[in-house]
Parts: structure tokens; sequence; C-alpha cells
């Protein structure tokens, strides 16, 4: 049976890890010093306190670069997490709310605020009623339900599809106002 080693693509060879006779050499201030051997460049990066990185391996010559590479991590870390963020921003998510045709009162005012907390933080709300039973000879009172749903938030959002009944389903979509 044989044994498969992934390697992280992302992480770079540092120091001795690196393989390659004959580097170009780029300096912590982004200074090229040429082609050196490889023993030159690791000397020259200890004097400096640093590591040296190999940053492109194919190009010939191979690209080594004396650098903190902790530091480097770190901030490669923080823009993929910041990078992360902005796209969690741009994918708000569609909240759904479930209700009844006999809803309580009290259970409509607690959907409702909910509702409302993710319309401020401006995620999409989505509220529909699976009707049972004979409440399908009854679906004005379902539509009645959803569009007092939605005339309690008109505050914070604006209808963007109107009610309409799908099977047994009737649903609605909310958006934030901007």
């Amino acid at each position: 049976m044989e044994v498969l080693r992934i390697a992280k693509t992302d992480e770079l060879q540092i120091n001795d890890q690196i393989k390659v006779a004959e580097l170009m050499v780029i300096g912590p201030n982004g200074e090229k010093m040429g082609v050196k051997r490889l023993e030159d460049a690791k000397t020259l990066a200890s004097y400096a306190g640093l590591d040296l990185v190999l940053m492109s391996e194919n190009s010939i010559p191979a690209v080594a670069k004396i650098m903190d590479y902790n530091k480097y991590r770190y901030e490669k870390q923080k823009k993929q997490k910041e990078a992360q963020k902005k796209q969690r921003e741009s994918n708000k998510e569609v909240k759904e709310y479930r209700l009844s045709v006999r809803i309580d009162v009290h259970d409509f005012e607690t959907r409702k605020r909910n509702a409302e907390e993710y319309l401020k933080k401006g995620h999409k709300i989505k509220a529909f009623i699976r009707f049972k039973g004979r409440e399908m000879a009854h679906t004005d009172l379902g539509k009645d339900v959803l569009m007092n749903f939605a005339n309690s938030l008109s505050e914070y959002s604006q209808i963007e599809v109107e009610p309409k009944l799908e099977g047994r389903q009737m649903s609605l979509l909310l958006a934030p106002k901007k």
C-alpha cells in the first residue's frame, strides 16, 4: 500500500529547505542583490537576522527574498481573513420565518422582533405559511397574515416579492431598506 504525502502548497521553502544551487536574491528592502550561491544567500540572511524564503522556484534563476517569514505569514493570513469577511458581507443570508394561519399574537410579535433585528443587519427575510388540510380553502387568510407581517416591518423593509402560492406554501420576500 502506497502512502501519499500531501504537501501544503501555500507554504514556501525557507532556509535549509531550499535545494536550489543558485538564486536571484532580493534584499529585505526590495533591492536586487544579484545571483548568489545558496550558501552565500543563507549567510546574508543570517547576518540580517532574517529568513531566506524561496519565492519562485520555477524561474531561471530561482528567486529568493530575505525577510521575516513569520511576519510575512501573519500578514498573509490577515489579508485572507479580511477578504473572507468582505465576502461574507456581500453574501447576506436570507432568513426564513414560518408563520401560520392561526398564529397567536405573542408568537407573531416574537417573529417580528427577530426579523427586525436581521433586517437591521442587512439580511433578507422570507416569511412563509404552509397550509394544512382545509386551510387550503382559505389561502386569503394566509395572505392577510403575510401582508400583516410585511406591514409591521415596513419601517425597516420593503416587499421584494409579493405573497404568492406555490403548491401548499405561500411565501413573501422582504428586503431591507437602503
